[in-house]
């Protein structure tokens, strides 16, 4: 993995306006931006003093004072709150507990929530900050990939149920989205391979030359090349800042970007949040959506051979867990992108084009899960 001293500090600032009227935002990524973060806040939020850092256990003793120090140098009374790390505390007491923070903080409502972690953090925080005060602002610094291209991006909040993944949660825009590609450094090989499922699945839903330039490039993505590393996170960042802008609460075109996600979310389900990464199961769900595709006659079978490749070669997980097919029924009826009844499947007609699917029988499910067995 490389060190921070390996990825350019010359890179220009790349920065993208998030365009949602009053609701606007930036996201500004630059190489050693995160000690810069104490000024611009200061400039979004000139009248306020105190603020709360969010972040967990394995994230806090790399960056938390990093932060801290930037922001109370420029006059902010920072606190803390420091979560267990995991998919698995995701949950009620989690989101509670960054509640009581806020309250012992005496946040106003005007006074800014920090989110320092990766999609978890990110998730909770934003939504106890559209809870607290009925709303107060909060800025996401992702110091995962899957963070930094996904979950930072577009106002999705939630916290898990046992019966379903972000099953409570709202759509609260942050203020500001702050990404500083050197943290990624000290992310962890399968952190970092985790994420690359996300960049992949921008390719397969809709820029077919993405998904090439990621085959091309894979290997300088994951030894962190400076060129790479900015150019794929900028590129992600505006692929789902043009997909907010035009469907922001997920009536249409937004639930695209949920390919691999009907199956994935039901994968994490089964396995209790505590076998698969996010994005590994996002990955097996993909692969399981471009055999449903094939097997509709919508694609070619070979695409899901070209994805699977593509995965090979970033380590990702290819091998799709067993389970019943009533098991996998279950999990994926609790799905939040159902309408009444019936399970939505984002499909693919063609890498670079994907479409929301509605009418797909049971049967069709059946014989899919029993194909993996």
């Amino acid at each position: 993995m490389s060190t921070p001293e390996d990825i350019s500090m010359n890179n220009p600032d790349r920065v993208y306006r998030v365009d949602l009227g009053t609701r606007s935002y930036d996201i500004h990524i630059q190489p050693g931006c995160l000690d810069g973060l104490g000024k611009t806040m200061r400039s979004l939020f000139p009248a306020t003093g105190r603020c709360l850092i969010v972040s967990n256990e394995v994230v806090a003793p790399l960056y938390l004072e990093r932060v801290r120090q930037s922001l109370e140098s420029s006059g902010w009374d920072a606190k803390t709150c420091i979560l267990a790390d995991g998919e698995q505390h995701k949950t009620l007491a989690s989101w509670n507990s960054i509640l009581d923070a806020m309250m012992l903080a005496k946040l106003s409502r005007g006074e800014p929530v920090i989110a320092l972690g990766g999609g978890v953090v990110g998730d909770m925080t934003g939504f106890a900050a559209a809870s607290y005060r009925r709303g107060i602002p909060y800025v996401q610094v992702p110091t995962t990939l899957l963070a930094q291209v996904d979950s930072s991006v577009g106002g999705k909040t939630a916290i898990n149920h046992p019966h379903g993944k972000n099953m409570i949660g709202a759509f609260y825009q942050p203020a500001l989205v702050w990404i500083d590609p050197l943290v990624l450094s000290t992310l962890a090989p399968r952190e970092l391979r985790a994420g690359v499922a996300e960049l992949i699945k921008y390719g397969l839903i809709r820029d077919t030359e993405f998904f090439t330039y990621l085959q091309q490039h894979m290997q300088s993505l994951l030894t962190l090349e400076a060129d790479t590393v900015a150019e794929v996170i900028y590129h992600s960042c505006r692929h789902k800042a043009e997909v907010v802008v035009s469907d922001e609460t997920e009536q249409g075109v937004r639930a695209l970007l949920n390919l691999g996600h009907t199956f994935g979310h039901a994968i994490e389900s089964m396995t209790h949040y505590t076998q698969y990464l996010h994005g590994e199961a996002v990955a097996l769900g993909t692969l399981m959506a471009a055999r449903l595709s094939a097997k509709l006659g919508y694609v070619p079978k070979a695409v899901e051979g070209h994805i699977r490749e593509l995965y090979v070669s970033c380590g990702l997980p290819v091998d799709i867990p067993k389970f019943s097919a009533d098991a996998w029924l279950d999990a994926m009826g609790h799905d939040k992108k159902n309408v009444g009844r019936r399970i939505r499947f984002i499909l693919l007609k063609q890498i670079g084009e994907a479409f929301v699917a509605e009418d797909v029988d049971e049967a069709s499910v059946r014989e899919l899960i029993a194909s993996f067995s």
